[in-house]
């Protein structure tokens, strides 16, 4: 008699421990809005310092041309030597902008694939012999809907796929050379 009654305390104690340890108090007035998913969560992400400005791309450097709009006469190139990719996952490059009238305008640029955004770091000085570090910007949302969305057709084309770098730098230069964009190499 006494082992059961015994079992019978120990039985009791035992479901008020785990019924404490469960310890529902009822509903509440959490905000369950703020929840972030592990990928999501913003990390503190620290851009790379930047070493230096590549060299202007000369009258007879050969650029790689691509295809921003049917609508707009500009016509957009990159300096394949300038093109990096960055341990903080932003892909470097200069830019070559030229007009119908073979009016220029040269940039050195960076497109950070995680955030969709892009920086100015450097322009052509109004000598047309240096770079201008006077014009750099900070990162800037990417504009899809502008006539001149060269950002746009850059990081969805050629840089950038699921928020990463596609591969390295002569990766991208090969696929911008051949006219490979992301949209032709899904399978």
């Amino acid at each position: 008699m006494k082992r059961l009654a015994l079992a019978a305390v120990c039985a009791a104690a035992a479901s008020s421990v785990l019924l404490a340890g469960c310890g529902s108090s009822g509903p509440t007035n959490k905000d369950d809005s703020a929840f972030v998913y592990l990928l999501d969560r913003k990390g503190n992400w620290q851009e790379n310092k930047l070493e230096g400005l590549p060299a202007l791309p000369q009258a007879n450097t050969p650029l790689l041309g691509f295809v921003v709009s049917n609508n707009t006469p500009l016509k957009f190139s990159i300096d394949p030597a300038s093109l990096t990719v960055g341990t903080d996952g932003v892909v470097r490059y200069t830019i070559v902008i030229t007009s119908p009238t073979g009016a220029r305008n040269v940039n050195y640029e960076g497109i950070r694939c995680d955030t969709y955004e892009w920086r100015l770091y450097a322009s052509l000085d109004a000598d047309h012999n240096g770079w201008d570090q006077t014009v750099a910007n900070d990162w800037s949302r990417i504009e899809n809907g502008t006539l001149n969305a060269y950002h746009s057709a850059l990081y969805q084309d050629y840089f950038c796929a699921n928020k990463m770098p596609v591969g390295k730098a002569s990766t991208i230069v090969e696929n911008i050379r051949y006219g490979r964009t992301q949209a032709t190499l899904v399978r």
